[in-house]
């Protein structure tokens, strides 16, 4: 038999509706209302500011290493903003913009980082998981629920986020494979944001696009301008209103870039250029969002300074009621770290607790 050709009909999109010129293609302009598009920018505006002062606090020795959001803020908002309060909302851990719109206080992301795992306790009646720092872990744990949520024909629908090193681990194949065979109605968001730590795109994979690797899992991809919050937006309520209706996950690439570090441990500058950098740096999401908001007369230079001022002093309330919780003789004791680990405390793991009970008193273990 000849060698025939096998026709694959599904195509890649590349989406986006506000350019980084402020250029708006009106065809394609989402309805939003001005109280949206508003709170969209609040939302991305508090993350970034939060951002700033928390690498402040980092510098200072008041909070520990951690990732930065900044340049990731319209792809949070732009996904969390196609959901409901109902659906589920699965983060990594550049997700801080988002995490705020869904209703976690600011002082959470400060106990989190701090040290503490009282940042991982999600607020009542939010349908999120705690954020995820082991890379790709988190979208099993998004299609498992998207399979359950078939089980159950419960219409909620799952969104969760990964980088583009993270399309590199197992974890990730197995759960888009598994979220496709049983279409379950997860939105996948890969922030492709150019780099996995100090390895590049052009090191981790040959393909043109993560986008296209939807096509392999028979699931629908797009790529999208993930500097534009309009077009993601777009692009994530399409797909969580298609997993609604039953039509399974989408795998969504937003193209971005990170305006920091990988983390506050990271030194950028020894494998990207100055001029790469300043080349993003004009793309910034909130730069763009803020310049469509006065064209359309939305807010004005006073509303933005209002703004600046309303949310320094969020910024700093929160941080004095952190600095007021961990004050707290109870989260100061060490020994609280063995009580949360298992429903009934082993008995290796009482020994542990009983002996460092010892050593703090300065009475010596019997040998």
């Amino acid at each position: 038999m000849p060698r025939t050709t096998i026709e694959i009909k599904e195509k890649i999109e590349y989406l986006s509706i506000l350019d980084e010129h402020g250029s708006l293609d009106s065809k394609l302009e989402p309805a939003l209302t001005a109280e949206q598009l508003k709170k969209m920018y609040w939302f991305m505006f508090l993350s970034r500011r939060a951002d700033e002062r928390m690498l402040n606090l980092q510098r200072q020795g008041r909070l520990g290493t951690f990732p930065q959001s900044s340049g990731h803020e319209a792809i949070s908002i732009g996904a969390a903003f196609a959901l409901t309060a109902q659906d589920w909302h699965v983060p990594a851990y550049r997700e801080q913009a988002g995490c705020l719109y869904r209703g976690w206080p600011l002082v959470q992301f400060l106990l989190y980082w701090g040290g503490y795992e009282e940042g991982a306790c999600i607020p009542e009646g939010v349908n999120d998981l705690p954020y995820c720092v082991p890379i790709a872990t988190q979208l099993l744990h998004a299609a498992g629920l998207g399979m359950a949520m078939n089980i159950r024909k419960d219409k909620k629908v799952v969104v969760t986020y990964f980088g583009d090193g993270a399309s590199s681990e197992g974890d990730c194949h197995e759960a888009l494979n598994f979220a496709s065979v049983f279409a379950a109605p997860v939105v996948f968001v890969c922030l492709n944001n150019q780099y996995a730590l100090s390895i590049p795109l052009s090191r981790q994979m040959k393909s043109e696009t993560i986008a296209q690797k939807a096509i392999s899992y028979g699931m629908p991809g797009i790529r999208v301008d993930g500097n534009d919050v309009l077009a993601m937006y777009v692009a994530a309520k399409e797909a969580v209103d298609r997993a609604r209706k039953g039509g399974g996950p989408t795998l969504i690439e937003a193209v971005t870039y990170r305006l920091t570090a990988h983390t506050t441990a990271d030194d950028p500058r020894r494998y990207r250029s100055s001029e790469e950098e300043a080349v993003w740096a004009k793309r910034d999401p909130l730069i763009r969002l803020r310049k469509y908001l006065q064209e359309k007369k939305i807010l004005n230079e006073k509303d933005f300074s209002d703004m600046d001022a309303a949310v320094t002093e969020e910024i700093n309330a929160a941080i004095k009621k952190f600095e007021e919780i961990i004050a707290t003789p109870e989260l100061n004791d060490p020994l609280r770290m063995f009580d949360h680990l298992y429903f009934s405390m082993p008995e290796f793991l009482a020994e542990q607790k009983a002996e460092l009970a010892q050593f703090l008193t300065g009475v010596q273990p019997a040998s």
